[in-house]
């Protein structure tokens, strides 16, 4: 059994043990840690993944998970690592397949007595609208040029192409467009998945909600993200489609030539990494970018659907749907970060987690400057979600790093083995929210049992001071693959 021990009520360390380079980092409560010891019997354990993870060069400090951390490709989800530039590696594992899975959230000047009105037109309009699904495409069709001046331009260009608003740009992280994208290191193979899958949710966990301000915890903070108590909000999950996938697909036999070639061990077949800036490495670190810059561009594309949507069925100009933020998981982005008194440049890979930047950063929009941008935590159709703020703190200990949702407890087979998608949308309505799922399959598998209580993982954010809570949301409307 791994040893674990306790520096907080919600941050442990695993010692550094045989190969491992760094020590580890949990942020969890006993409950948690008891569970993820719990599952170390297993052979697909968070903890095992988490002490392989550590093993890798030019980890900086130590390897953290958080609390929505469960097993993942290699690595787990909901952790993060930052790499040294000169001697530290670039993995598969801390980024897996969806790159740039990210949650959008948009605000409304909707009160819930205004939105019950006409919330069934509302409901079909966006399940008619929303396209999803697994490989499901949506109506936009691209040549490969298309494709490829995406995976450069990001969302700015779907702006110029009239899937979005200008001022939409300011609020989405990296202002939707990321640089270091070179198409050269992208396959024709990935670009053709590419062609029609912009502007489409896909399936598994991604989920369109229509939701709730139903609790504020910070006034001055929620008003400066343009939130209020019983306004209605969308927050939307989704990545790189396809394109992303094939990315990753290809990219892991790329990188297990690359370990070889540099003699470094490897605990894991999706750990295979090469260094930073090896050519494999620069190339690979430049294919994820594509992978982001096309994930910006389908998240602002889905987002104005969204918008269009609420547009046509209650009459609300498209100018009063705003842009809250935009944040990104499953990317590898060179930042610069305080370590051991001196600032440098890292490569921070964030697996299903969030940057979480406190304020005061040159990344954050001139609205947001005194406050951190928002953080966005994606709950379950039938629980509460979340939005949070940065903190020093966090800064400090995770590089600007926090959780992207609950977590799952139960994996897809296991949740399908137990819960029947029609008695959940059965439940959901009894609730008064409205699910719209192309997949009765897909319900089962993201049962709100299926997850940890998103309340549990917020309460050890807040309480060991890498985040605040800003506003709780509930959902109200989920389309889903």
């Amino acid at each position: 059994m791994t040893e674990i021990k306790k520096l907080s009520n919600f941050v442990w360390e695993i010692p550094k043990e045989k190969d491992m380079t760094v020590p580890a980092r949990l942020y969890v409560d006993e409950k948690m840690k008891n569970f993820l010891l719990e599952e170390e019997k297993s052979d697909w354990s968070t903890l095992g993944q988490l002490k392989n993870l550590s093993t890798l060069p030019g980890i900086e400090k130590y390897a953290i998970a958080l609390p929505d951390c469960h097993p993942g490709y290699g690595a787990p989800i909901g952790s993060v690592v930052a790499n040294n530039l000169e001697n530290g590696v670039i993995t598969f594992g801390t980024v897996g397949f969806d790159i740039n899975c990210g949650v959008y959230m948009i605000s409304t000047p909707l009160n819930f007595k205004q939105y019950e009105k006409k919330k069934f037109e509302l409901a079909n309009e966006l399940y008619k609208v929303i396209p999803a699904g697994l490989g499901e495409g949506g109506k936009i069709r691209l040549t490969k040029s298309d494709v490829e001046e995406y995976l450069v331009k990001g969302a700015e260009l779907a702006v110029k192409e009239g899937h979005g608003l200008k001022a939409d740009l300011e609020f989405l992280e990296e202002n939707g467009r990321i640089k270091g994208a070179n198409i050269e290191a992208v396959s024709e193979k990935a670009k053709e998945r590419g062609k029609r899958e912009l502007g489409t949710l896909g399936s598994g966990n991604h989920y369109f909600e229509v939701q709730l301000v139903d609790q504020v915890m910070d006034e001055k903070t929620a008003k400066a993200f343009g939130l209020w108590k019983g306004q209605v909000v969308v927050m939307l999950h989704c990545g790189s489609r396809g394109l992303g996938h094939q990315i990753g697909t290809e990219y892991i036999q790329y990188l297990n030539q690359a370990s070889q070639k540099y003699n470094i061990p490897i605990k894991h077949k999706e750990l295979v990494c090469a260094p930073i800036q090896s050519q494999e490495g620069q190339q690979y670190l430049s294919a994820i970018n594509c992978g982001i810059n096309y994930a910006f561009a389908n998240r602002i594309v889905l987002a104005n659907l969204g918008r269009q949507a609420f547009s046509k069925i209650y009459g609300i100009e498209e100018k009063e749907i705003k842009t809250v933020y935009n944040v990104a998981h499953n990317t590898a982005k060179i930042e610069k970060h305080e370590i051991d008194g001196k600032h440098q440049k890292v490569l921070v890979q964030r697996k299903g987690s969030t940057r979480a930047f406190a304020a005061g950063s040159k990344d954050l929009p001139k609205k947001y400057q005194k406050f951190g941008h928002p953080v966005l935590v994606g709950g379950t159709m039938g629980t509460y979600s979340y939005v949070l703020v940065g903190t020093e703190k966090g800064m400090q200990e995770t590089f600007g790093s926090t959780v992207h949702g609950a977590g799952r407890m139960l994996s897809r087979a296991k949740a399908m083995g137990q819960f029947k998608g029609e008695t959940i949308v059965e439940e959901l309505t009894k609730k008064g929210i409205i699910v719209k799922g192309h997949s009765v399959k897909g319900i089962a598998e993201e049962a709100p049992n299926a997850y940890k209580r998103v309340e549990d993982v917020i309460r050890i954010v807040e309480g060991s001071g890498i985040n605040k809570a800003v506003v709780r949301t509930k959902p109200l409307i989920v389309v889903k693959g």
